[in-house]
């Protein structure tokens, strides 16, 4: 059966987080078309990583036969993150904007599992390929023509993160405007809000729904 692996970073509970809202759409649509399948479930705020530290950086360019008990220690964590990684057939990650870009939690993961020759920098990198939704929520406006397009640097520096380095094949759904409700000043933007939401939860679960599909037993 295949293998999910559902990634969240928000800081807030499920009812307050736009991004652990949609992603637990994507993942409830999942888990209906595979009720036997595997998920692996991180989340990032309330069971955070530590950042990555030097002997953990050096043992990743250092050849396994090569490391020291010291290395091979370091290198722990590392390699089950990216052993998560490969072992699934779909990922779907919840990255809100904080203060424009990723949370540093889901900015801990990356740096843990862009391990060059195996995940990245490598041909073909042993992720390559893997289906991965990103749901990137927003407290305002970020697009195209707006003031504070140049102010987006979640999808940006994703779509370099993950489709790059790490040579996923990824897509974006992005709930807007998810501040409106709880702040007056954005008062007359509820209702393209609203829209947002509902837009953002059926792309998860059309898009859940799809990628079961590919992995029907």
């Amino acid at each position: 059966m295949p293998t999910l692996l559902h990634m969240d970073s928000s800081l807030f509970p499920a009812d307050t987080s736009a991004s652990r809202a949609v992603t637990a759409t994507f993942r409830k649509e999942w888990e209906a078309q595979h009720p036997g399948g595997t998920v692996i479930y991180r989340d990032l705020a309330a069971d955070p990583l530590p950042h990555l530290d030097n002997l953990a950086a050096a043992a990743g360019f250092t050849p396994a036969d090569q490391r020291t008990p010291e290395l091979d220690a370091a290198f722990a964590l590392r390699d089950t993150l990216a052993s998560e990684l490969e072992r699934a057939d779909v990922v779907v990650i919840g990255a809100p904007m904080y203060n424009f870009t990723i949370p540093s939690s889901l900015k801990a993961w990356l740096d843990h599992v862009i391990i060059a020759g195996r995940t990245a920098l490598a041909e073909p990198s042993t992720v390559a390929g893997t289906p991965t939704v990103v749901v990137a929520s927003r407290g305002g406006g970020y697009g195209p023509g707006t003031p504070r397009e140049s102010f987006e640097f979640v999808i940006n520096y994703l779509e370099k993160a993950l489709a790059e380095a790490l040579s996923l094949d990824v897509e974006f759904v992005v709930p807007e405007l998810t501040l409106a409700r709880s702040n007056p000043a954005m008062a007359d933007l509820v209702e393209l809000s609203d829209a947002s939401k509902a837009k953002a939860h059926e792309e998860a679960a059309t898009k859940a729904k799809a990628l079961a599909a590919r992995f029907a037993a």
